[in-house]
């Protein structure tokens, strides 16, 4: 410990929020450069290479092959693909000397496929996965949470290339089973959900969740095995039906909000239907109504309407709509009418009468009004009911660690990468995409396993799995015994750690429950005396005395078993 570079805080950075960033920090693990950017020192670095270990050991074993291309990517690549211009500000651009374009690779669709493109030619040399684990970089706005949200960070990615759509799913379901493997041997308590495939595309998406109750994706899960992101969840919304009669026109003076309406109505809030005027991405007025008691999911809006935005203020009066008083029954002239699919079977609506301080009550769906088109855009919430059997959902918060796509020809397409097929026509490659965040996903392993001391490592991935700790240094008694068992530590195997500095006890230990190695094992003159060792379990807290003879294989038969599961 005198010589580790492992220089430990006392007190918890006030910029650190998670759990995972705090830790890591105060344990002398990463120290920050700027907003966004880390260095890892030798402990993080030690985990960071298991992780990375893990993740090769499983990719090797389904057959994926391990490469590096350049970070830096030619525009060029990028402008072939079309996402030069609609990546967006995350996509870190620059210029050379010569003033040629460049990007540092948030990811690399367009270079494994341009690699390819020229190089795999016959169905018979298919299907082919090659990964590599690289430094990437996206400009985020808004890096926070320590190693959870970067601006460079360590991501392994994967590229498959098939001939068939069987052999894509073959290659996608390998991925998939792999991913789950990696998440069990880091230590990871991961759900795999249903998501949504954002920037990358594609049309089928799963991504593993390290549940976290600090985690900044919402999920929901049933006990079933379904679970989805809330960006992405297809739900069975239940949706209280308004009550049947003769349209009637009900004074709301000054009631605008759902709440107030549902109190005023002396209904429930799911009896109302929310209004949202917005302007889509062809600059077309909508107005979009979803159940009262849920919300309009960013994401799924642009997969509908394109990159709209909701009507100010300005907008609503230019196109003649009443903010807080908006119904589907007489909408101004050129103004499309759209609904989300939880409200298709719903017959009698509560819904506004377009004129202020009005709503109609007993409006029916198909005689007092029509949809234009049933959409799916609520965020799932808990309560609603699962798709696949019926019952309550639950709501959860994780931490995506990783990723697995399915792109079809969207890239090979674009990039000309064709091979010929076994009937002699060229096609286009079948392409799937696999990412795992190797940085995230050392920080989800400590804000899984953590208590108010510090960091509880799991054996497969700890820096190193046991310290020792002498109580004092440099004597006659304490500090030889510390040695011989160090000696016969590493002789075992067993990857160790001697505190052989001078500091008061207090400090070691409050130190070593810190840094979290797995097994902690003190030796004090009592103990010497009695020929014995004391033995910490970091995890449960238990303490045993075992003879000092037999701690290094007494240790082995414990940790051997765990490393990497």
């Amino acid at each position: 410990m005198s010589s580790l570079y492992a220089p430990t805080l006392k007190e918890d950075p006030a910029e650190a929020v998670l759990a995972s960033h705090r830790l890591l920090l105060r344990a002398g693990m990463i120290r920050k450069t700027a907003a966004g950017l880390y260095s890892y020192l030798p402990l993080a670095w030690r985990s960071l290479r298991k992780i990375e270990e893990i993740i090769r050991d499983e990719m090797d074993g389904i057959g994926a092959q391990e490469i590096l291309v350049p970070i830096l990517t030619p525009a060029e690549l990028w402008e072939e693909s079309g996402r030069w211009d609609v990546y967006g500000p995350e996509l870190m651009r620059l210029h050379d000397r010569h003033e040629r374009k460049f990007a540092l690779g948030p990811t690399h669709e367009e270079t494994f496929t341009d690699l390819v493109r020229n190089e795999l030619k016959s169905y018979k040399q298919l299907p082919v996965t090659l990964y590599q684990i690289q430094d990437k970089f996206r400009d985020e706005m808004r890096p926070r949470f320590g190693l959870m949200r970067g601006r460079e960070f360590i991501m392994k990615d994967a590229y498959s290339f098939s001939s068939t759509q069987e052999s894509l799913q073959e290659c996608y379901d390998a991925e998939k089973g792999a991913y789950a493997r990696i998440c069990e041997r880091t230590g990871i308590r991961a759900l795999p959900v249903i998501a949504d495939s954002g920037q990358i595309g594609g049309d089928t998406s799963v991504e593993f969740m390290a549940l976290a109750d600090a985690g900044e994706a919402a999920l929901v899960y049933c006990d079933c095995g379904y679970a989805a992101d809330t960006e992405a969840a297809t739900v069975k919304v239940h949706v209280e039906e308004g009550t049947a009669g003769e349209l009637e026109k009900v004074a709301t003076p000054e009631v605008s909000t759902i709440e107030d309406v549902a109190k005023f109505l002396h209904v429930h809030e799911g009896a109302t239907r929310k209004a949202l005027a917005l302007i889509d991405g062809d600059g077309r007025p909508v107005v979009c109504f979803v159940p009262g008691t849920h919300e309009l999911n960013e994401v799924k809006g642009e997969h509908v309407f394109g990159n709209y935005h909701l009507m100010s203020d300005e907008e609503l009066k230019e196109n003649g709509l009443v903010k807080g008083f908006i119904g589907p029954k007489d909408l101004p002239a050129g103004i499309r009418a759209v609904a989300d699919v939880s409200l298709k079977d719903s017959e009698w609506w509560l819904i506004g009468a377009n004129e202020k301080d009005f709503h109609f009550t007993h409006a029916k769906l198909g005689r007092d009004f029509e949809i234009d088109a049933w959409v799916d855009v609520v965020t799932a919430r808990e309560g609603d009911l699962c798709p696949t059997c019926g019952q309550p959902l639950h709501e959860a918060r994780g931490i995506e660690v990783s990723q697995v796509f399915q792109l079809g020809t969207k890239y090979s397409e674009a990039l000309g990468a064709t091979f010929t097929a076994e009937d002699g026509t060229e096609q286009p490659f079948l392409m799937g995409c696999y990412g795992i965040g190797v940085s995230r996903l050392l920080a989800a392993v400590v804000e899984q396993h953590n208590d108010e001391h510090g960091i509880i490592w799991p054996v497969c991935v700890a820096p190193y799995e046991v310290e020792i700790v002498p109580l004092s240094v440099g004597d006659d008694t304490v500090w030889p015994v510390a040695k011989q068992l160090a000696d016969s530590f590493v002789e075992a195997g067993l990857e160790t750690v001697v505190d052989d500095r001078d500091e008061r006890p207090g400090v070691k230990f409050a130190d070593a429950d810190l840094i979290g190695l797995p097994w902690q094992v003190i030796v004090g003159k009592r103990g010497v005396a009695n020929g014995v060792a004391e033995v910490k379990n970091r995890e449960t807290g238990e303490r045993v005395d075992v003879a000092l003879d037999e701690v290094a294989a007494w240790l082995v038969s414990r940790i051997a078993p765990l490393r990497q599961l």
